[in-house]
Protein backbone atom coordinates (compact mmCIF):
# COMPACT_ATOMS: atom_id res chain seq x y z
CA UNK A 1 0.00 0.00 0.00
CA UNK A 2 3.03 2.29 0.55
CA UNK A 3 6.04 2.53 -1.74
CA UNK A 4 9.25 4.37 -0.83
CA UNK A 5 12.06 5.49 -3.13
CA UNK A 6 15.22 7.14 -1.77
CA UNK A 7 17.49 9.56 -3.60
CA UNK A 8 20.22 12.09 -2.88
CA UNK A 9 23.11 9.89 -1.86
CA UNK A 10 26.60 10.39 -3.19
CA UNK A 11 30.30 10.57 -2.46
CA UNK A 12 31.50 13.63 -0.53
CA UNK A 13 34.38 14.85 1.59
CA UNK A 14 34.42 15.16 5.37
CA UNK A 15 32.48 18.22 6.51
CA UNK A 16 30.21 18.30 3.47
CA UNK A 17 26.42 18.19 3.43
CA UNK A 18 23.85 16.04 1.67
CA UNK A 19 20.08 15.97 1.71
CA UNK A 20 18.46 12.60 1.25
CA UNK A 21 14.91 12.42 -0.04
CA UNK A 22 12.31 9.69 0.16
CA UNK A 23 9.39 9.85 -2.23
CA UNK A 24 6.35 8.07 -0.85
CA UNK A 25 3.31 6.87 -2.70
CA UNK A 26 0.16 5.14 -1.59
CA UNK A 27 -1.79 5.53 1.64
CA UNK A 28 0.73 7.44 3.73
CA UNK A 29 -2.03 8.72 6.01
CA UNK A 30 -1.86 5.36 7.77
CA UNK A 31 1.83 5.71 8.69
CA UNK A 32 2.52 6.07 12.43
CA UNK A 33 6.26 6.69 12.29
CA UNK A 34 8.68 7.67 9.54
CA UNK A 35 12.38 7.04 9.75
CA UNK A 36 15.83 6.84 8.29
CA UNK A 37 18.09 3.89 8.96
CA UNK A 38 21.56 3.07 7.72
CA UNK A 39 23.68 -0.01 7.21
CA UNK A 40 27.43 0.13 6.96
CA UNK A 41 29.07 -2.59 4.90
CA UNK A 42 28.73 -5.94 6.64
CA UNK A 43 26.92 -4.40 9.63
CA UNK A 44 23.41 -4.33 11.04
CA UNK A 45 20.85 -1.77 9.95
CA UNK A 46 20.77 0.94 12.62
CA UNK A 47 18.38 3.74 13.46
CA UNK A 48 19.40 7.22 12.34
CA UNK A 49 16.27 9.28 12.96
CA UNK A 50 12.52 8.87 13.39
CA UNK A 51 9.60 11.23 12.99
CA UNK A 52 6.13 10.47 14.31
CA UNK A 53 2.98 11.38 12.47
CA UNK A 54 2.48 14.13 15.07
CA UNK A 55 5.90 15.63 14.40
CA UNK A 56 8.11 14.33 17.22
CA UNK A 57 11.66 13.72 16.02
CA UNK A 58 14.28 11.47 17.61
CA UNK A 59 17.90 10.95 16.63
CA UNK A 60 20.68 8.50 17.22
CA UNK A 61 23.31 9.99 19.52
CA UNK A 62 25.90 9.77 16.76
CA UNK A 63 24.01 12.20 14.51
CA UNK A 64 22.40 14.59 17.01
CA UNK A 65 23.09 18.19 16.07
CA UNK A 66 24.23 17.23 12.57
CA UNK A 67 21.23 15.53 10.94
CA UNK A 68 17.63 16.70 10.69
CA UNK A 69 14.62 14.66 9.66
CA UNK A 70 11.59 16.39 8.16
CA UNK A 71 8.48 15.75 6.11
CA UNK A 72 6.52 17.56 3.44
CA UNK A 73 3.10 15.95 3.68
CA UNK A 74 1.68 17.76 0.65
CA UNK A 75 4.50 16.46 -1.54
CA UNK A 76 4.59 13.04 0.17
CA UNK A 77 8.31 13.45 0.81
CA UNK A 78 10.56 12.56 3.72
CA UNK A 79 13.97 14.23 4.02
CA UNK A 80 17.18 13.77 5.92
CA UNK A 81 19.44 16.82 5.97
CA UNK A 82 22.97 15.69 6.79
CA UNK A 83 25.56 18.29 7.74
CA UNK A 84 29.15 17.98 8.92
CA UNK A 85 29.40 14.52 7.41
CA UNK A 86 32.10 12.24 8.77
CA UNK A 87 33.62 9.03 7.38
CA UNK A 88 31.69 7.02 9.98
CA UNK A 89 28.47 8.19 8.31
CA UNK A 90 29.34 6.07 5.26
CA UNK A 91 26.50 3.60 4.76
CA UNK A 92 23.48 2.72 2.70
CA UNK A 93 20.60 4.85 3.98
CA UNK A 94 17.06 3.48 3.98
CA UNK A 95 13.73 5.22 4.22
CA UNK A 96 11.22 3.55 6.54
CA UNK A 97 7.52 3.91 7.19
CA UNK A 98 5.78 2.05 10.01
CA UNK A 99 2.06 1.46 9.90
CA UNK A 100 0.00 -0.36 12.50
CA UNK A 101 0.29 -3.69 10.69
CA UNK A 102 3.11 -3.19 8.17
CA UNK A 103 6.69 -1.96 7.98
CA UNK A 104 7.72 -0.43 4.64
CA UNK A 105 11.26 0.06 3.32
CA UNK A 106 12.87 1.81 0.40
CA UNK A 107 15.67 0.32 -1.67
CA UNK A 108 18.41 2.41 -0.09
CA UNK A 109 20.82 5.08 -1.30
CA UNK A 110 24.58 5.01 -0.83
CA UNK A 111 26.36 7.74 1.12
CA UNK A 112 30.16 7.70 1.10
CA UNK A 113 32.21 10.20 3.09
CA UNK A 114 35.94 10.39 2.46
CA UNK A 115 38.45 11.95 4.84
Amino acid sequence: QVQLVESGGGSVRTGSSLRLACAASGSIEHIDTWGWYRRASGQQRDLVATLTARGAARYADSVKGRFAISRDSAKKMLYLQMDSLQPEDTAVYYCNALAYYTNYWGQGTQVTVSS
